[in-house]
């Protein structure tokens, strides 16, 4: 496999009958080219790892993505310079319908579905080293990673926040012939960016002011293992260079030191952002995408694994010391269907907070409990005069909001902001001035 070769892998289609793939024809501005997809999803752009790659100086390296999802087809911009084009309007995301046309530059595509019929394979187990898979999306992801535990591939995890990626990734290592040797885990968005590369590669005694003795880093202790890097899309781009030399050679040098040391690992990583869309706005190196995508496996979000909502509340109290008797006393069949209505945002997370709660109160909380109550704090008080009942309603809105979003994102400021779209300055203010 070329180091810019990447296996793009989605779980999230059904094991049921579906259109096979779909047609890309060039009708303007370029050569013109057919392309038939036979796969979930297709990338469109100038790199040539791309599906689909087009010569055009206005389209972007990784332009847009078409995705299947059943019988229905998407196209997602993926941030290009100059945007996507769908019969005319220029979209995010929109769905396709057979015959739209696609501009991407002064490219012009004609997309087609087609109509064979093909079945996605899925697991015959219902769990894997801690996994639970009833639900066909989950039984296909299944697949998945027991075909990328069979293998010593870099795997890239992609995901919600909260899907269980760090889980997932264990298991890969589990399921490995690596089992049984370290399992390291590294949060590139939790380490302060003067000691990551520390972390990552150690250092010396007296390699800085603090360094009083000799320090392991990741790689190395995870020699003959598995090294888990979450939250890749956190690390920062100047510290990106020196990670790709180290995945490249499978060589690290402490801080401090000249000389390098081989070591075996296997590399997992995992996001929540879409790293192509990060490359091409100048946030993560392009090669160093590749070296880590060699196979790419996308996690499927809670509300697409209603299946298998029943075994992972269980799990899930056991894990959190229910009893026995806990368990069957609160997981009725009403509790259960309860949680399999839900939307859960913030997925298995999400659902092991609410189930915590439900453990301490010893009964079945309702799931929008919270946000009743949100309602109930921001209710309209008609005595109150016009200005204060406003400044009420956004001062408890702000409060509200800060702490969802920050919950969301697992404290990360910047990551917050940005999904928020504002500064990050502003969203520590109002953090302070709500506490």
């Amino acid at each position: 496999m070329s180091e810019d070769r990447t296996d793009a892998i989605d779980p999230r289609a059904l094991d049921a009958p579906t259109a096979s793939g779909f047609r890309l024809t060039v009708i303007e501005g370029g050569e013109p080219t057919t392309f038939e997809a036979t796969s979930p999803r297709c990338a469109v752009g100038t790199h040539a790892s791309n599906d689909l790659r087009l010569d055009d100086s206005c389209v972007s390296r990784f332009h847009c993505e078409i995705r299947l999802e059943g019988p229905e087809a998407r196209v997602r911009d993926l941030g290009s310079r100059n945007g996507t084009v769908i019969d005319g309007v220029s979209v995010v995301e929109a769905f396709l319908r057979s015959g739209s046309t696609i501009k991407a530059g002064a490219v012009t595509l004609r997309f087609e579905l087609l109509g064979q019929v093909r079945r996605v394979p899925m697991s015959t187990r219902r769990s894997f080293h801690g996994l639970v898979a009833e639900s066909v999306a989950m039984r296909v992801a299944l697949a998945l990673v027991e075909r990328a535990a069979g293998s010593d591939l870099t795997v890239l995890l992609e995901g919600e926040t909260g899907t269980g990626k760090g889980k997932v990734a264990e298991a890969i290592h589990r399921g490995s012939a690596r089992n049984g040797k370290p399992f390291v885990v590294v949060d590139c968005g939790a380490i302060p960016q003067n000691l990551i590369e520390s972390e990552l590669y150690g250092h010396e005694k007296s390699a800085f002011t603090g360094a009083t003795e000799r320090r392991l880093g990741a790689f190395e202790e995870a020699d003959g293992g598995t090294i888990f890097l979450d939250e890749i899309g956190e690390l920062p781009i100047d510290q990106q260079p020196k990670l790709l030399r180290a995945l490249e050679s499978r060589e690290i040098r402490r801080v401090g030191s000249n000389l390098h040391k081989k070591v075996d690992v296997r590399i997992v990583a995992a996001t929540n952002r879409d790293l192509r869309r990060e490359v091409n706005e100048a946030r993560f190196r392009a090669d160093l995408y590749f070296r880590l995508a060699v196979l790419r496996l996308t996690l499927p979000p809670l509300r697409e694994r209603a299946d298998d909502l029943p075994l992972l509340a269980e799990e899930l109290l056991a894990s959190l010391g229910a009893k026995p008797e806990e368990i069957r006393a609160l997981c009725t069949p009403e509790f259960l269907a309860s949680l399999q209505r839900g939307a859960w945002p913030g997925n298995v997370r999400e659902l092991r907070n609410h189930l915590e709660r439900c453990l301490a109160f010893e009964e079945a909380l309702p799931i929008g409990e919270e946000l009743a109550a949100r309602r109930e704090v921001a209710a309209v008080d008609p005595t109150v005069p016009y200005a204060e009942a406003r400044r009420r309603a956004i001062e408890a809105f702000e409060q509200a909001y800060v702490k969802a979003l920050l919950a969301h994102h697992d404290g990360k400021p910047s990551q917050a902001a940005a999904a928020a779209g504002i500064d990050r300055v502003y969203l520590y203010k109002l953090a302070r001035r709500h506490r």
